[in-house]
């Protein structure tokens, strides 16, 4: 038995993960999900699953922002944008699904931008 593919791992992690975390309409999912580029953030009912808003590097209103900076800085531009489009949907409450990821580097800077948004988890 050799090592796990990590990306194989990741996916078990998050399965595990899903088992306890259940995003319901009174407080949804803060799912993130990184790829080598980019970060992308969703916030998902999973009772009606669906998702209510999302975010990413992509996104047109902070693209050219994110162009040249760091992969923490991007993340932190995600998570801020991700909790005002959330706030203004009336979402002010959230479970945080990291999705098999650690809580380090990326995937921290935006829970904690979208913490300071005002976002609470």
């Amino acid at each position: 038995m050799g090592k796990d593919n990590p990306r194989v791992a990741r996916y078990r992690r998050h399965t595990r993960l899903r088992a306890e975390v259940e995003g319901t309409t009174v407080r949804p999912r803060l799912c993130v999900f990184r790829s080598l580029n980019h970060i992308y953030a969703q916030i998902i009912d999973d009772s009606r699953e669906h998702t209510l808003t999302s975010a990413s590097t992509l996104d047109p209103e902070i693209k050219g922002e994110a162009v040249g900076k760091k992969g923490t800085s991007q993340a932190e531009l995600v998570g801020s944008l991700v909790a005002k489009r959330a706030l203004s949907e009336g979402i002010k409450q959230v479970v945080f699904d990291r999705g098999g990821y650690k809580y380090h580097g990326r995937v921290k800077a935006l829970a904690e931008a979208a913490r300071q948004e005002g976002l609470k988890f």
